[in-house]
Parts: C-alpha cells; sequence; structure tokens
C-alpha cells in the first residue's frame, strides 16, 4: 500500500514538473523569439475556389530560415489555372511587390490585390503554422458579380434612357402637329354671330330643367304606339303623352320616344340615366332627354325622350343619298355633338363634366328634321371626372362596337392615366361614321350601296377579327381615288384620315373637327354643291 501510493506521488511529481519545462520553453521561446514553423511549398495547383475557406494542399512544415519570418499564403487564378504558394517572408520586404500589412494576425485572412496580372489574394500571419488554414472574405466575389453586372446593364439603360426620350419627344411632336392643324381664333360657340343665342340659351338653362328625373308618385300618361328599335339593353318605342303632363305643357298629344329596360338592365339604366340628367349635357346635337322612371308594375325602367322620325343614320344612309350640303350638315353637326361631350365647359363657359361616349356608331346617331345628327344611347358613356382613380378607369373595361373600335380600345392597352385617351377613341370611332356619310353622298358621281366601314367582314365582327383587320394590317375603310375629286370631300377625307391615325395622340380632337367644317361654310361658298374638279396640285389637306 505504502509503495502504491509512492509510485503515485512519482507520477504526479514528473507531470507537474513536465508542465513546468513546457511552460518555461514556452517563455524561452517569447524571450528568445524562436523563428516560427510554416506551411512551405512551392506554387501548385490547388482545389481552393476563392471563396469561403478551404486548407491549403502543403504536407511540408519548415522553420521559417529567419527570426523575423511570418508565414504567407498567396492564391491565383489565371485563366483556367488555380493555384496556391505558401512560403516564409520578412514582412519588413516587398513581397510580390507588396508590403505585407496584417502578418500579427493569427488567422491567414485573404485580402485581393488589383493588378497583378490575375486574380490574386494574400494573406499573413504569425503563428504556428497558422497559413495552414486560408480565409477568404464573403464579399469578394459578390462584389465582382455586382460589377459585371452593372457594366452589363450600363449600356443597356443608357439605350433604355435614349428611346424613351426620343418616343416622349416623337409624341409631344405629334400632339403639336395635331393641335397646329385646327385654326387658330375663338371657338365656334364663341363667335360674335352666336353671342345672342348663347345669352338666350343660358338664361333658359338657368331658368329651366330640361334633363328630369321623375320624381312624382304619379307616373306619367304615356301610350306606347310601336316598336322602333332594339338594342344589347334595351327596347326603343315610340309613345304618346297624353294632355297636361308635366313633361309637354302642351295641349293634346306629343309623340315621344321611351327606352324600356328589363330589371335585369337597372346598371346600363341608371348609367344612362345618370349621364342625361346633367343639364350641361343639353345641346343640339345631343338626344334631347325628358324625363326617367321606374314602372315597378311591369318590371321595367324607362328613359322618355324625344323622338326623331327620321331614324337613325345607319337607316337613313341605307335609305338615302346624301348631297354635299346634306353631308356637310350631317358631319359639322355630329362633330359639334361629339366635341359638347368631350368639352369641359358649356357654351356659357360654366364647368362640366367631359363624357366621352365610347359606342359611337351610326345606329347611335338619330337624324333629325333639319338633317343635322343628335347622339343617343349614353348606356357605355363615362363622365370623365378628375377624382376617377386609375383603378376606376380599369374596371370599365373594353366596351363598344367591335367595329368602330380605336385599334388601342381592341388592344386593351388605352391609357388610363390620361382622360384624353377616351375621347381619342371617340374621335376614331366618329371618324369611320365620317366615312360612311361621304360613302353615300351624290357628289362623289356613281353612288355604291351603303356599306359599313370594314364592309368585307360579316355583319357583327368579333374583337378577333377586328383586331386582325385594324391591329396587324393596319385597314382603314378604303378612300378612292375619285372622292378628292370634289373640294369639299377632299378636305373631309383628309379629316377622317387624320382622326383615325393609329397613334391615338395625332388624331384630331372632336373641337378641331368642328372648326374644319364651319370654316368650309366659307371657303367653300358658291360653289359647294358643285362637283367641279380640282387641280392636282392642291393638296390633300389645306393647312393654311
Amino acid at each position: 500500500m505504502e509503495l502504491l501510493r509512492f509510485s503515485a506521488f512519482c507520477w504526479c511529481r514528473n507531470v507537474l514538473f513536465t508542465c513546468f519545462l513546457l511552460q518555461q520553453a514556452e517563455c524561452i521561446r517569447a524571450m528568445i523569439k524562436l523563428p516560427v514553423l510554416c506551411k512551405f511549398c512551392d506554387e501548385q495547383l490547388t482545389s481552393c475556389t476563392g471563396t469561403g475557406s478551404c486548407k491549403v494542399e502543403c504536407d511540408i512544415t519548415a522553420i521559417c530560415p529567419h527570426m523575423n519570418e511570418v508565414c504567407v499564403s498567396i492564391w491565383k487564378k489565371t485563366d483556367h489555372n488555380v493555384t496556391i504558394d505558401t512560403v516564409c517572408h520578412n514582412p519588413a520586404h516587398k513581397f510580390h511587390g507588396l508590403l505585407l500589412e496584417d502578418y500579427n494576425n493569427s488567422k491567414c485572412e485573404m485580402k485581393e490585390r488589383r493588378g497583378m496580372g490575375a486574380q490574386f489574394f494574400i494573406c499573413s500571419c504569425s503563428e504556428e503554422e497558422c497559413n495552414e488554414q486560408v480565409f477568404f472574405p464573403s464579399y469578394s466575389m459578390d462584389s465582382q458579380v455586382v460589377a459585371v453586372i452593372l457594366v452589363s446593364l450600363v449600356p443597356l439603360l443608357v439605350l433604355a434612357v435614349v428611346v424613351i426620350t426620343s418616343f416622349y419627344c416623337y409624341r409631344v411632336y405629334r400632339q403639336r402637329q395635331a393641335s397646329s392643324k385646327c385654326k387658330k381664333g375663338p371657338p365656334l360657340d364663341f363667335s360674335d354671330s352666336h353671342a345672342i343665342m348663347i345669352d338666350d340659351k343660358c338664361s333658359e338653362s338657368s331658368s329651366t330643367h330640361a334633363n328630369n328625373v321623375n320624381h312624382n308618385t304619379e307616373l306619367l300618361p304615356i301610350e306606347l304606339d310601336v316598336q322602333v328599335g332594339k338594342g344589347r339593353f334595351a327596347e326603343v318605342y315610340k309613345a304618346k303623352l297624353k294632355q297636361g303632363s308635366l313633361v309637354s305643357g302642351e295641349e293634346g298629344f306629343e309623340t315621344v320616344a321611351v327606352k324600356i329596360f328589363l330589371y335585369e338592365e337597372y346598371a346600363s339604366w341608371k348609367n344612362e340615366k345618370d349621364v342625361f340628367s346633367d343639364a350641361d349635357l343639353r345641346h343640339e346635337n345631343v338626344l334631347h332627354f325628358l324625363t326617367a322612371e321606374e314602372r315597378k308594375l311591369q318590371k321595367q325602367y324607362w328613359l322618355i325622350t324625344a323622338y326623331q322620325p327620321r331614324g337613325n343614320l345607319q337607316e337613313y344612309l341605307t335609305h338615302q343619298v346624301v348631297s354635299w350640303h346634306d353631308l356637310w350638315l350631317l358631319g359639322g353637326s355630329l362633330a359639334r355633338g361629339v366635341a359638347h361631350l368631350h368639352s369641359d365647359h358649356t357654351p356659357c363657359s360654366r364647368y362640366k363634366v367631359p363624357i366621352a361616349h365610347r359606342d359611337i356608331k351610326s345606329s347611335n346617331i338619330l337624324v333629325k328634321g333639319d338633317l343635322t345628327c343628335c347622339l343617343c344611347d349614353f348606356g357605355l358613356a363615362l363622365r370623365l371626372d378628375n377624382s376617377l382613380s386609375v383603378d376606376e378607369l380599369a374596371n370599365s373595361g373594353q366596351v363598344g362596337t367591335a367595329r368602330y373600335m380605336a385599334p388601342e380600345v381592341l388592344e386593351s392597352r388605352i391609357n388610363l392615366e390620361n382622360i384624353e385617351s377616351f375621347k381619342q377613341a371617340d374621335v376614331y370611332s366618329m371618324a369611320l361614321v365620317l366615312w360612311e356619310i361621304t360613302s353615300r353622298c351624290s357628289a362623289l358621281g356613281e353612288v355604291k350601296e351603303y356599306e359599313p366601314p370594314f364592309g368585307n367582314l360579316r355583319e357583327h365582327p368579333c374583337v378577333e377579327s377586328m383586331k386582325d383587320s385594324v391591329l396587324r394590317d393596319r385597314g382603314r375603310p378604303e378612300i378612292p381615288n375619285s372622292w378628292i375629286n370634289h373640294m369639299g370631300i377632299q378636305l373631309v377625307c383628309g379629316t377622317i384620315v387624320e382622326c383615325w391615325d393609329h397613334d391615338p395622340e395625332a388624331r384630331l380632337t372632336a373641337q378641331c373637327v368642328a372648326e374644319r367644317f364651319s370654316d368650309m361654310e366659307h371657303k367653300l361658298s358658291g360653289r359647294c354643291d358643285s362637283e367641279e374638279k380640282i387641280p392636282d396640285e392642291i393638296s390633300m389637306v389645306d393647312e393654311k
């Protein structure tokens, strides 16, 4: 037992003595500063990728030959060769033309150095074999990728800026060009010859309310006669308004038109009623609205308007050939009606909300007794209130009749951020109607049977068919050379072409078209009804 204890004591004493010697060696080493041990291999291929950390593939450990030398590792990538070099080096001297700056570290942390003819990383440290494990910065490769991406994108960004700037300048140029085509001077509605008439209209509109909604408990005494029209949402009847009614104010009967919507079409009735209910809508080239009623017993909604016995423009053109003077009356009144819808002020200079019709076509235009046009059917109309958001405008959808849809409407690419876009689409549709009227003018000489725009298509073409004709083929109704033998029709055709331009912003405004028709009266006075041949040198559109 005593022997065992003595053996244990001796073993413990030896261990403590050994530890003491080791500590002393370290102290001596620190005081004497012995050369460090480093990995020491010549340049060789390596599997280190230059990211994260990795061990150098060097099996040789050597004592640095000089006291002040530290461990160094160099990683290089030239073309497809990746090499690593592990050495000892005195940091007081340059190595590969570089001064070592981080040799007092305990870890060998790689730093990239530029201008070395290759991708070049170097690290140094002063601990035993510290250059065996090297550490690459995490951002080094990422920054290179970002740099490459930026360098690649700069030409594209510059090109994009040039294209956008050029496109913007082009659009501004086309807008100014279109605007310059209208005559300078006061608007039509404010000419001296109309001053007294305007004053009368203003006083009349302020003292009476022609556009009403019937809020009376008793319905108007109306007797339906015959059906005169039928659309997608409603049927139109000729009717008689009995004596003593609140609307007629006359003895006997008054003929009116009644547009009847079923209960399921409430939304369409309400939209048209709301548009008609604006007193500022009243205009000689807009259908005269009397009142609106809900007929609960019949489960119907009614709109009651003035009755125009000549019917709609499509029917009229189908059965009638028009003279040059008729063309001038119909075309000019149509343009004035659309201009009034689009305008943001009344003839009395009072603000009004502009309206886009969105379904202008010959069957939605009535012919009055004096052979002027008036617009009707506002079921798809849109009040262009500045308070409307882009989302609200987008919800209005692709509406209208496919045959008369503007290219941007067919393509569902109308500019919702600019309310003028809706007016520009109306102008395109109006141009097709003007073409219809012109095609039936006796001043052309031989007049063909009535044919709607794009008459080569089926009776009710779908949107896809119209896309093929209008977008893919850039087609428009034909304007034969024989049409321009008449001075007035030549001017009308020039206006039509500018109104159905593929670029919406290059189209004329409705107000500009109305002004052109007004100018024709003075320019062609004395020879309006003639079929006089005109010199070839006269341009298609007189821009003076």
